[in-house]
């Protein structure tokens, strides 16, 4: 718990009973998370000022200790009763602007030695888990003040968008154009490459003879194949599945015209 040695030594003529002691550590804990005390009381003073140290007559009343705070970026003003019962401190925390209010019991004896007020090295025990029920209790449901409790996301290894169907595609610079990649979520992917094949996908059942990888002119079906089909016959954009091998002037006999192999055997 650094910064809380000088805090104590500052404050120890004023510490004669286990209680002191506790409260003057939460306090620490409090400045820890970004508040500042502004004095003793339900009441505000005059001319008070935000401060790290205890205020004057914070330990006047043994059985209910009364302090106020305020967050350092003014978002929070705590008021802080902490009520002894028997042996065990009630905190009763309000938030005066949200009115939100948290509450923890502690057991004095838990975390602070009674034989040892005048040793600091001594006096505290079990301040790990002093320190984690004041932050779950008070610090996180009022709410952290700014920039305390506040913890910046880890990176993360980045997933080709390509990989990644949630995430969007990075923007493309001006003048580039994106290439062309359908959503895996769309109802309309599945056998698209068949539906459209000549939509620019890959892998469809029907062999694209734009992209069969032999060199060739532009096709436009709608102009007509000589040879085969009169201009006008395919619509303008309508769907046209070649039902040959694409170009003209192809030499040597068509294979299709030639008789299959054993023609003339009368047991085929």
């Amino acid at each position: 718990m650094a910064g809380l040695e000088p805090l104590y030594a500052w404050a120890r003529p004023t510490i004669s009973r286990p209680q002191d002691a506790l409260v003057c550590g939460i306090h620490w804990e409090l400045i820890r998370h970004g508040y500042r005390c502004l004095g003793a009381g339900d009441q505000p003073g005059p001319d008070e000022r935000k401060s790290e140290l205890l205020p004057a007559g914070w330990e006047a009343n043994k059985e209910v200790y009364t302090l106020r705070y305020k967050s350092m970026d003014d978002a929070y003003e705590l008021l802080l009763k902490a009520i002894m019962v028997e042996d065990s401190m009630i905190l009763n925390v309000m938030d005066r602007r949200s009115q939100k209010v948290a509450d923890v019991t502690l057991a004095v004896a838990d975390y602070i030695n009674a034989e040892h007020l005048d040793d600091f090295h001594k006096v505290y025990k079990n301040t790990e888990e002093l320190r984690s029920r004041i932050a779950s209790g008070i610090i996180a449901p009022l709410g952290p003040p700014a920039g305390k409790g506040r913890k910046e996301p880890e990176s993360k290894e980045d997933v080709p968008w390509d990989e990644n169907p949630l995430r969007l595609p990075p923007r493309q610079p001006m003048g580039a154009r994106a290439p062309h990649r359908p959503s895996p979520l769309s109802p309309f992917a599945v056998g698209g490459e068949d539906l459209d094949p000549f939509g620019g996908r890959s892998g469809g059942m029907i062999v694209d003879p734009l992209r069969s990888g032999i060199p060739h002119p532009g096709i436009d079906p709608s102009s007509g194949i000589p040879g085969r089909l009169p201009p006008g016959a395919v619509p303008p954009g309508a769907r046209f599945d070649p039902f040959g091998p694409v170009g003209v002037g192809r030499p040597g006999p068509d294979p299709d015209h030639l008789p299959p192999p054993g023609y003339d055997d009368m047991f085929m």
